[in-house]
């Protein structure tokens, strides 16, 4: 169906954030680092969900692209599925992203407190 299309979405945006943020001169070692670990999650994740959907014939090379979006009954199934599944897939990764923000900011900050000990 098109739950691939919220994780794209979502990674649109974040594409854009990092740009922006690189354009004002954010220093790339911190947020805009972290945030391209995000982005390309995202990408990655939505391009391999893509490539699944167009293997199982559910991406057409034609208008309008998915063979759920033909006619009203099989829309109404498919923007629920892109609500329920692919806001779901969106959310996870992005929280497990933020873990993974989370643990290597404590693992850096302990390298530091611990290199400072040792420096006595």
């Amino acid at each position: 169906m098109a739950c691939f299309l919220v994780p794209a979405a979502e990674a649109a945006v974040v594409t854009v954030v990092t740009k922006i943020a690189e354009a004002k001169g954010v220093p790339a070692d911190g947020f805009i680092k972290k945030t391209k670990w995000l982005t390309n999650t995202l990408w990655g994740g939505s391009a391999l969900l893509a490539f699944e959907h167009a293997w199982h014939g559910e991406i057409i090379p034609v208008f309008p692209f998915l063979t759920n979006a033909v006619n009203a009954a099989d829309r109404a199934e498919m923007f629920h599925e892109m609500a329920t599944v692919g806001v779901t897939m969106a959310l996870l990764i992005t929280a497990v992203w933020g873990v993974g923000v989370a643990v290597t900011h404590s693992m850096a900050k302990k390298a530091g407190k611990s290199t400072e000990v040792s420096g006595r």
